[in-house]
């Protein structure tokens, strides 16, 4: 005979993620208040140490500040580097924004090794360029504090934007004086997109085993974001190389993802 008494199971219900992407914020400076902000000493204390193990060769790969015992390789990037140097007679002046202390460098230099000759300019804050000028510069990579600065020097044949654009208090801006500098190439990389709507400003908590941190976010309209480039021409789209990134969710709801792409100045 059936027990018709026995006790139902109980569901498990899942808590909702303390960290990742949060909100909708009408301004900067609201979401600015309710975070931390990226120029905590704690964020750039890491990453030195991270980066400083890459370069001597004591580790093999970092990303965000973390360190890895396998390297992922950014292929769509690392191809895209390639092409552009094959159309600068193999040689290749790079502008990296927001490059922090040379992830991406250390990430790709070894498959850009067979170039005549590599430069590499980073544009960051002022207290990662003074620690990159004393502890990480060499014949190839150099910092500095804005743009204009690294242009003087030497004028890029591409500036790279990698997971960047959307932590800028107003990044429409940025892209409109971007464009205006007509650099032959830029690359857009881990760029964060909305699937629906305009623009929307959300607040990043990021994990503990990464740093305690928080600070505000954007996920573009793909559209609006590219009308700035109106006299480039998109040789290339691309998703993140990063596991997890072409699917990110708001408030715990599939909302976003990450993209890149390779634009050409045509005109």
């Amino acid at each position: 005979m059936k027990n018709f008494l026995c006790k139902k199971k109980n569901k498990k219900v899942s808590k909702p993620s303390l960290y990742g992407w949060f909100g909708t914020y009408s301004s900067w400076e609201l979401a600015q208040q309710a975070t931390a902000g990226y120029d905590q000493k704690n964020i750039l204390k890491k990453t030195q140490y991270s980066l400083a193990k890459i370069r001597d060769g004591e580790a093999v790969y970092e990303r965000d500040s973390v360190l890895f015992d396998k390297k992922e390789h950014p292929f769509a990037l690392i191809s895209s580097l390639l092409h552009i140097a094959i159309q600068k007679s193999n040689t290749l002046n790079i502008l990296d924004f927001g490059g922090s202390l040379g992830s991406t460098y250390f990430q790709v230099r070894d498959f850009l090794k067979p170039l005549n000759k590599l430069r590499w300019h980073i544009v960051e804050q002022s207290s990662y360029v003074d620690i990159g000028k004393c502890e990480f510069e060499n014949e190839q990579l150099k910092f500095f504090y804005t743009i204009a600065e690294s242009v003087e020097v030497i004028r890029p044949d591409v500036i790279l934007l990698s997971s960047v654009v959307q932590y800028l208090k107003d990044p429409h801006q940025f892209l409109i004086n971007l464009a205006k500098l007509q650099i032959p190439y830029l690359i857009f990389d881990r760029t964060a997109f909305i699937h629906e709507g305009n623009d929307r400003l959300t607040i990043q908590r990021v994990p503990p085993e990464i740093y305690e941190a928080s600070y505000p976010s954007w996920f573009f309209n793909e559209e609006l974001f590219l009308k700035h480039f109106n006299e480039y021409t998109i040789l290339a789209d691309f998703s993140s190389y990063v596991v997890g990134e072409a699917d990110m969710y708001i408030d715990g709801q599939l909302a976003g993802y990450d993209k890149g792409f390779l634009l050409q100045y045509t005109l």
